[in-house]
């Protein structure tokens, strides 16, 4: 546990992961520290995903850190805690200073006083703590755009590794070829399966998450669903899409701070 711990402690990017009736869900996050344990405080634009969380996570790093590029990654999984916190009054005190100091868009919105009151939506969040590393495991890195988190149920609990694949075209209908990264075989068995890739902008304006869903054969992964592909270099936004991200991203989270704080008057 403690290993892991230092890496989520030293790292800017990483992942939590978690099973759903729907199939496996999963999202790249910021790695924070809140009272001893590995966190990450999710804006309230993300209130759908929120909302799945089980009592029970994956939290990964597997992007290659300050130690180089094959530098094994670690995914941790045990018991989660999710605090709906509208009004930031648990992420204004020290996670807000994590975060800024490892995420470029919370250093601008969130890195005052006053840039904390003129973006209040972005104070709003749900801090998810693992609460005990249960299991550990280290995985090889994701080193390059074309390598993802592979998500799906083993043994009752939420599993991940770390894949490739020649071609994550989804059209066609032909199967995906998947090779895990450290070399063990997957063994698919028609199983539902979550593959998550992201990369962002050297500013973090944008940082594009991919996705395939579908079932798990073998190697083979039938896909059912798509989003986005890998991009090895994302392009910051200009002017305009700098402004225009900023306006969208602060409605989706003004409307997850308005949902949260509804159903607590309930």
């Amino acid at each position: 546990m403690q290993d892991f711990h230092d890496l989520w402690r030293r790292s800017s990017v990483a992942e939590l992961s978690w099973l759903t009736p729907g199939g496996p869900c999963g999202i790249p996050v910021v790695p924070l520290e809140h009272e001893g344990r590995p966190c990450a405080a999710l804006p309230l634009s993300l209130l759908a995903e929120i909302d799945s969380l089980p009592g029970r996570a994956a939290f990964s790093v597997t992007v290659p850190g300050v130690a180089g590029p094959e530098r094994p990654g670690q995914v941790a999984v045990g018991p989660v805690q999710v605090h709906h916190d509208p009004r930031g009054k648990v992420f204004g005190g020290e996670l807000v200073e994590q975060e800024a100091h490892k995420h470029p868009p919370t250093r601008l919105r969130a890195g005052s006083l006053l840039a904390r009151n003129e973006n209040w939506w972005w104070m709003g969040r749900a801090v998810v703590t693992l609460s005990e590393a249960e299991t550990v495991h280290t995985v090889r890195p994701r080193a390059w755009a074309h390598h993802a988190l592979l998500v799906r149920e083993e043994r009752g609990d939420t599993a991940v590794r770390v894949v490739s694949s020649p071609d994550w075209s989804p059209g066609g209908g032909t199967p995906l070829q998947l090779q895990d990264r450290g070399g063990t075989a997957l063994e698919g068995r028609g199983e539902p399966v979550l593959v998550l890739g992201h990369q962002a902008s050297p500013d973090f304006e944008r940082w594009e998450r991919w996705t395939r869903r579908g079932r798990l054969n073998g190697q083979e992964l039938t896909v059912a669903g798509s989003e986005g592909g890998p991009d090895p270099s994302p392009e910051p936004f200009g002017w305009l899409g700098r402004l225009r991200n900023h306006r969208e991203v602060g409605r989706a989270c003004a409307a997850g701070v308005s949902e949260v704080e509804r159903r607590e008057r309930l």
